[in-house]
């Protein structure tokens, strides 16, 4: 299981994380972060069906096709995991190394938006305070890493037991 999860979560997180970096790279350089959510889950999706393939390798590869839901779950949750913290990891040298005023040109954006969408001042103050509070959890690496995991881990858990769901297959006999 070890080689399947390591090889099928490196792809994956070679996927989101090449994709995070092309999107904020894009989304920085313009100032204009619409859009980047849908293109950035599209490529968490594309990314964690490496997940149901894994899970389908390591059960026709290794375990004569079968496998149990338990087993298949397991299998896709390290794939998720392992996918996840390249992802976290390179979130980390991208964002300290190259980008460390990224979360000033995000709020700036916010705010703007905010702005041209009509909020009233109480609305602009409130979302400022917001947006202040954020920054504020982003001077803390830990946050930053739990911010970061709970950006995609949540859905390769649920790609992991859909694939579970799929994939199992009991030995009859």
């Amino acid at each position: 299981m070890k080689k399947t999860v390591i090889v099928f979560g490196l792809i994956a997180g070679a996927i989101i994380a090449g994709m995070m970096v092309y999107s904020i790279n894009l989304c920085y350089h313009n100032e204009d972060f619409k859009g980047n959510a849908v293109v950035g889950y599209a490529a968490m999706l594309a990314a964690f069906s490496f997940i149901f393939v894994g899970v389908r390798n390591y059960r026709n590869k290794y375990l004569g096709g079968f496998i149990s839901f338990g087993k298949a779950f397991k299998t896709g949750l390290f794939i998720a995991l392992v996918a996840s913290t390249i992802y976290v990891l390179a979130w980390l040298v991208y964002y300290y190394g190259f980008i460390p005023d990224f979360m000033d040109k995000y709020t700036d954006y916010v705010l703007r938006t905010a702005r041209t969408d009509g909020a009233t001042a109480a609305e602009l103050a409130r979302k400022s305070e917001e947006m202040a509070s954020f920054k504020e959890l982003y001077k803390n690496p830990v946050m930053v890493v739990l911010i970061t995991y709970a950006e995609v881990f949540p859905l390769g858990l649920v790609i992991a037991l859909v694939s579970a769901l799929l994939l199992k297959r009991k030995q009859v006999g």
